[in-house]
């Protein structure tokens, strides 16, 4: 059982990471395994993004960490509900932001 982690943005937000969606982040299945060993690179993508970017829906932000791992970029994707952050999901990218 992973517990959950918690991380603050660069304006001092509190983002939250449950177990519940690591394990969706890291499902074999579906998901990106590649990432079980890179916990802390998702939270540092969050301390201290590379790049920002507004999400889709109202309230998410993509946070961008640069030169990580296998890949060129990870991104994370953050949910808002006030001062509080829930990481909804995370993945490699090769491309820039």
């Amino acid at each position: 059982m992973v517990p959950d982690f918690e991380t603050r943005d660069p304006e001092g937000r509190i983002v939250v990471l449950t177990e519940e969606r690591w394990n969706h982040i890291v499902d074999p299945t579906g998901g990106h395994p590649e990432l079980v060993p890179h916990r802390d690179e998702v939270l540092t993508a969050i301390r201290k993004p590379d790049a920002r970017l507004a999400g889709r829906a109202p309230g998410e932000e993509w946070f961008y960490l640069r030169s990580w791992g296998p890949s060129r970029w990870i991104k994370v994707v953050v949910s808002f509900e006030g001062e509080i952050g829930r990481i909804l999901t995370a993945f490699p990218r090769r491309s820039k932001p």
